[in-house]
């Protein structure tokens, strides 16, 4: 069962096992190397079993527990094609984008998703064979486009730098778009089929945070063109933390929820900037200062004309760790008068549509993928 709510009111970082790009816009597959012994690096001074390793000289290790794939391992019987794109070859941010096959109306224009990965800022790829499957799924269900952006992890590129890579991919995108608008020769079919007045950024865990932080950044510069083509923002499982615990963190399992709350707590160590908290705006987003009704970035927000931005869909797992801060999340939005809506799915733990392949999981990401579409076609002008 789904339910819906509508709402209307410190170390050194050193990167050594980053993903590349290629010359011809194809990424290969990440390969890391587990060192052997702590003789070069120095003790370990962090650590997340199976999936990142960081010692004292900074150097990080992460091993591929995911397979990456290539943008064109689709299923054949799938109405979507796929290629990744260079976003900034100076900081090597690349992004994988999938474009649905319509066959009844080839004249339509779709809208675009810009969808950011999870991770804990810190693991994680759009070649990932997890995400991969999802969007292809999603881009085909929902006749629209993403955008999947690879942005650069922590701790070799704590944040803000994934925020910064979001606000490129959205230039990007502003550049696609300004090419279109001249008729220019681009090679891009896909922005011939895109409707760039009808821009929704998503993402899930720390995707979903980095979304949610891009469309603030995007509020902030008004005058950004961008601002009265995005539509809307899609956050599943937002990743957020506190310093003060709440009920759903102190409560739910390891068994109950891949995300635990030593692991919570290792990546926002990782991923903040030295000297920050978890209570810190970028982890605990429902403080006074981003949240007053008469100042900060929601409170200038409520006093303007345009109300595109306004909407948020929030997506919860009800056996997720992050559901009681996901929750307040959504509580703070409403009294800043933002229209949220609200699901919760039932039954099911953090990353369930692209960890858990059980049928429950299964179902209630059919049900995710359908709630999108609606949300998407609900805004679309």
């Amino acid at each position: 069962m789904v339910a819906m709510t509508v709402y209307h009111h410190q170390h050194h970082r050193t990167n050594t096992s980053s993903s590349s790009t290629s010359s011809d816009g194809q990424v290969p597959t990440t390969t890391t190397t587990w060192s052997s012994s702590n003789q070069l690096h120095g003790p370990v001074v962090e650590e997340i079993q199976g999936l990142i390793k960081v010692y004292k000289d900074g150097h990080t290790e992460r091993p591929q527990i995911v397979p990456s794939v290539p943008p064109t391992l689709l299923p054949p019987d799938l109405p979507v094609t796929c290629k990744d794109v260079i976003i900034d070859p100076f900081t090597n941010v690349w992004a994988r984008l999938y474009v649905p096959l319509l066959h009844h109306d080839h004249d339509k224009l779709i809208p675009l998703l810009v969808y950011f990965h999870g991770g804990g800022f810190c693991v994680g790829s759009a070649a990932w064979s997890c995400y991969h499957d999802f969007l292809a799924n999603l881009a085909a269900k929902a006749s629209c486009l993403v955008l999947s952006v690879n942005y650069r992890l922590a701790p070799e590129n704590p944040l803000p730098a994934a925020y910064d890579d979001g606000v490129k991919a959205l230039s990007w995108v502003k550049t696609m778009m300004r090419q279109e608008e001249a008729a220019l020769d681009n090679n891009n079919d896909w922005a011939r089929k895109c409707d760039f007045n009808n821009i929704f950024l998503g993402g899930d865990s720390a995707g979903a945070n980095i979304a949610h932080n891009v469309s603030g950044l995007i509020i902030r510069r008004s005058s950004d063109s961008l601002l009265m083509a995005i539509k809307g923002t899609i956050l599943i499982q937002p990743f957020f933390g506190g310093h003060a615990r709440t009920a759903s963190e102190k409560n739910m399992t390891k068994k109950t929820c891949p995300l635990t709350l030593d692991v919570s707590d290792t990546y926002w160590r990782l991923s903040l900037p030295e000297g920050a908290n978890r209570d810190h705006p970028w982890s605990n987003p429902t403080t006074t200062m981003l949240f007053s009704s008469g100042g900060g970035l929601y409170g200038k927000l409520d006093n303007s004309n345009n109300n595109n931005n306004n909407n948020v869909m929030v997506c919860i797992a009800e056996m997720d760790i992050l559901k009681d801060r996901n929750m307040e999340f959504c509580d703070a939005l409403g009294r800043a008068g933002k229209r949220v809506e609200r699901m919760v799915y039932n039954g099911v733990g953090h990353a369930f549509h692209v960890l858990d392949k059980t049928q429950i999981s299964t179902t209630r990401t059919t049900q995710l993928i359908s709630h999108i579409k609606a949300f998407i076609a609900s805004l679309a002008s």
